[in-house]
């Protein structure tokens, strides 16, 4: 396996990563546990997971992925051999509305999804912590016939910068980044 340094931080990833955003949907608990076990013994130390998986998002399942990761790794014991990664949802797209009451981008549901995340994932820091996607109107997945509308964002970006900052102070995230964003956001 080959390993990359992500410029600008100390994180030294495989060049391939397991996305689990299919365990406890698609997957069980067992069969979860064996593809890690799976993709650790092949090299592959970055595991990517989020709030909202498994997919579909569904009340009865979110945050199944995080449980099954975590019961893993409090049976392997392997935290430190592992990037973890995982995502904060933004602002609800619809059929996502049941992982947080106020999915803003804020201070106050930034720390609640983290410690939440932390507690599933049996662990007391991420890796690389991720919004999921932006707060704010773009055209998430390519999606034909896109009309931008302009409003105003209730959550600014600075705000979630420094929400974030902080968790990476009380040693909570070692790095934050984005997902699912368009190239000129």
């Amino acid at each position: 396996m080959h390993y990359h340094r992500i410029p600008h931080s100390t994180l030294e990833v495989s060049q391939l990563g397991l996305g689990t955003m299919t365990f406890g949907e698609q997957n069980s608990e067992a069969d979860a546990h064996a593809q890690l076990d799976l993709a650790v013994s092949s090299g592959i130390n970055l595991i990517d997971t989020a709030e909202m998986y498994p997919v579909p998002p569904r009340p009865e399942t979110q945050g199944l992925t995080e449980r099954y990761i975590g019961s893993w790794l409090q049976k392997r014991g392997s935290r430190d051999k592992i990037i973890l990664a995982s995502k904060v949802a933004g602002p609800s797209r619809g059929n996502d509305a049941s992982i947080r009451p106020n999915m803003a981008l804020d201070r106050k549901n930034i720390r609640e999804a983290l410690d939440a995340s932390l507690k599933r994932l049996n662990t007391d820091y991420l890796d690389l912590y991720q919004l999921h996607w932006p707060q704010r109107q773009t055209n998430f997945f390519g999606k034909l016939g896109y009309q931008y509308t302009e409003n105003g964002v209730p959550v600014t970006l600075l705000e979630t910068l420094e929400a974030l900052a902080e968790q990476v102070r009380a040693g909570k995230i070692r790095y934050i980044g984005v997902s699912n964003e368009t190239a000129w956001g």
